[in-house]
């Protein structure tokens, strides 16, 4: 039982000392986060019509093009993103997350949060970081759920596309994700 500790143990400090090297790699400057946003949500809106139809309804689009996830029963994501409001970048954030449970890879992939209204944009910038599960309802938008969504279904204050997945991570645990203002 002792090695597995120790093992642990090593992991654990093997991850975090990834991730506290990550935001050097990662720290894009404003220039690079703008157009890698826009070059990716064009992509998404090109592959994925409910996408599309969200982003003609959103207040706003928070992108983070770029996230790396990495574990081994600990393990830990770091990403940068832009805000668009009205096409336009508006405001920059990062989002942190930690997670511990049965689960191995590593794995890069981005996100999109799409905001349906004012005040779940209003709860991104009062919030002192904001955190996924925390205010106001998030729904995960899978490719069957994006077929059969219309202007009319749509009814939720944030929606959420995954894409660009590469790499292998796989298991089940428990995970908390904190999305906060930077500057650029």
């Amino acid at each position: 039982m002792s090695q597995i500790r120790r093992l642990a143990a090593m992991v654990l400090l093997l991850v975090l000392a990834g991730l506290e090297s990550a935001p050097a790699v990662l720290a894009a400057s404003a220039a690079e986060l703008d157009r890698d946003g826009a070059r990716v949500l064009q992509k998404l809106y090109e592959k994925n019509s409910a996408a599309r139809l969200l982003g003609q309804k959103a207040k706003a689009i928070l992108v983070f093009p770029g996230i790396i996830k990495a574990g081994f029963m600990f393990g830990g994501q770091i990403g940068e993103g832009v805000l668009f409001k009205g096409g336009r970048p508006a405001a920059y954030y990062n989002t942190v997350a930690a997670s511990w449970g049965l689960q191995a890879g590593a794995q890069k992939f981005g996100y999109a949060l799409f905001f349906m209204n004012d005040a779940a944009l209003a709860y991104l910038d009062k919030s002192d970081g904001w955190e996924v599960g925390v205010g106001p309802s998030i729904v995960v938008v899978n490719e069957g759920m994006g077929k059969s969504m219309t202007s009319t279904t749509i009814t939720q204050d944030v929606y959420a596309f995954i894409f660009d997945q590469k790499g292998l991570m796989g298991g089940m645990g428990v995970q908390g994700s904190k999305i906060t203002k930077i500057s650029k």
